[in-house]
């Protein structure tokens, strides 16, 4: 066994990979192009779970998924499993353009997203150029404004007609949120690439090391950013050839409604992955999809699909559209699997999901076991915020909450702070 003091764990990261904890263990997190899985993929994913993760994986809310607890040996194997099936880890984590995430709503032009987000993964994934940034870079694309993520992204796309997108730059959460400000509008398809590759450039030149884009839009301005940019793509393509057959493998709308199945904390089994994966394969045209609320979904082509896959779930004893309230509920891992959680989440979940009243389970809810907030609390209609931890009587560090509620299109705010276990409980029970 390799021994800790001989890993370079800040050169893993660029192939994906973080320490879990003290012990050596570690956190893989892969690459899903625009969040969709090929039924073939889902099943291998499935069988390195059990092999190596001990039979777990995390649904990430930005459509990708880690594996948990594997050794330094293990990653060889896993490595050479997910490129059987076209899957990559590299530049999901460290400073690289991390994975594009994707809308995956099947609603009217959500394939031509999907397909960007295709493209837009093929083009970085792997490229020099776009690697050894000074922190991470994260590009989200979306069908409409809805969910908010344009603002949390370095580069969020937002369809805006069929092949244009407005384009929002320098947003992002953790200890300093940012919301991203609309840099352009109606962009033709074939213009973002030259356009992101000079916001990268820009990024690499400009910032120091462990910041983010949204810094050098405090720092500089957003005026300065902007002249930066152009300054930057004097000389270089204004467009970027056409794809060829670059389709996504998921058709765009459907007769049928799209099937969502709610997946708590984003937390799936092994076997409960291939089991979807065998439902997608039957029924949902060999694919399924990792949405941006950490559940499955499916694309079935007509009616008779959607009421076959809803009879195999059922059968699985899953539903599609549990109760509002756990449907929209997403949690990061926490303390539970990460070094930087401060709080249980998945346990904080449960019990919040007890206490809901019925006005409170109306609304989205979202669970961050640290300030980081990859469970995007802010932009949940009501976020929990581990801030801080105490240390007890006992001696133990027991964490610290805020409550957070979104009423505007902007980030949710805190309605109550400083919160121990209980005081979170009952400000989420007077949220109804």
């Amino acid at each position: 066994m390799t021994s800790t003091a001989e890993i370079d764990y800040q050169q893993l990261r660029l192939d994906g990979i973080y320490r879990q904890n003290e012990a050596g263990e570690l956190m893989l997190r892969v690459k899903i192009p625009a969040g969709v899985l090929s039924a073939e993929q889902a099943r291998k994913i499935g069988d390195l779970a059990e092999r190596f993760a001990r039979n777990e994986l995390h649904l990430t809310t930005r459509g990708s998924i880690e594996l948990h607890w594997l050794r330094y040996e293990d990653l060889a194997p896993v490595a050479v499993g997910l490129a059987a099936v076209g899957l990559t880890t590299r530049g999901a984590c460290g400073g690289a353009v991390r994975g594009i995430a994707c809308s995956a709503s099947f609603t009217a032009g959500s394939d031509r997203v999907q397909t960007l987000a295709r493209r837009l993964h093929r083009h970085f994934t792997g490229n020099p150029h776009f690697e050894g940034l000074p922190k991470k870079f994260k590009i989200g694309i979306d069908d409409d404004y809805a969910g908010a993520r344009h603002l949390i992204q370095d580069v969020g796309l937002v369809q805006a007609d069929a092949g244009r997108y407005d384009v929002w730059l320098a947003g992002g959460l953790g200890r300093e949120p940012r919301a991203g400000f609309r840099f352009a509008e109606q962009v033709d398809e074939d213009r973002l690439i030259p356009l992101i590759e000079a916001v990268v450039r820009v990024y690499r030149k400009h910032a120091p090391a462990g910041r983010r884009l949204k810094f050098l839009a405090d720092r500089l301005g957003e005026a300065r950013l902007r002249e930066l940019i152009r300054d930057e793509q004097l000389g270089a393509p204004e467009r970027f050839p056409p794809p060829v057959l670059e389709r996504s493998p998921l058709p765009g709308p459907v007769a049928a409604e799209p099937v969502e199945v709610p997946i708590f904390a984003g937390e799936l089994t092994a076997e409960r992955l291939r089991r979807l994966a065998d439902i997608a394969a039957e029924h949902g045209g060999g694919f399924l999809a990792v949405n941006g609320n950490q559940n499955i979904s499916f694309a079935p082509a007509d009616g008779a699909a959607r009421a076959a896959i809803e009879k195999a779930l059922a059968a699985e004893g899953l539903t599609s559209g549990a109760s509002a309230a756990e449907a929209t509920l997403r949690v990061c891992p926490g303390s539970h699997l990460c070094r930087m959680g401060l709080a249980p989440t998945r346990d904080v979940a449960r019990q919040l999901l007890a206490v809901l009243g019925p006005e409170g389970q109306k609304l989205s809810w979202a669970i961050s076991g640290c300030s980081n907030s990859c469970a995007q609390a802010q932009l949940a209609d009501a976020g929990i915020l581990a801030t801080h931890s105490v240390k007890a009587a006992d001696g133990a560090r027991q964490p610290r909450f805020s409550l957070l509620r979104r009423t505007d299109a902007g980030f949710g705010r805190a309605v109550a702070e400083n919160l121990d276990l209980d005081g979170l409980l009952l400000a989420v029970r007077n949220q109804g």
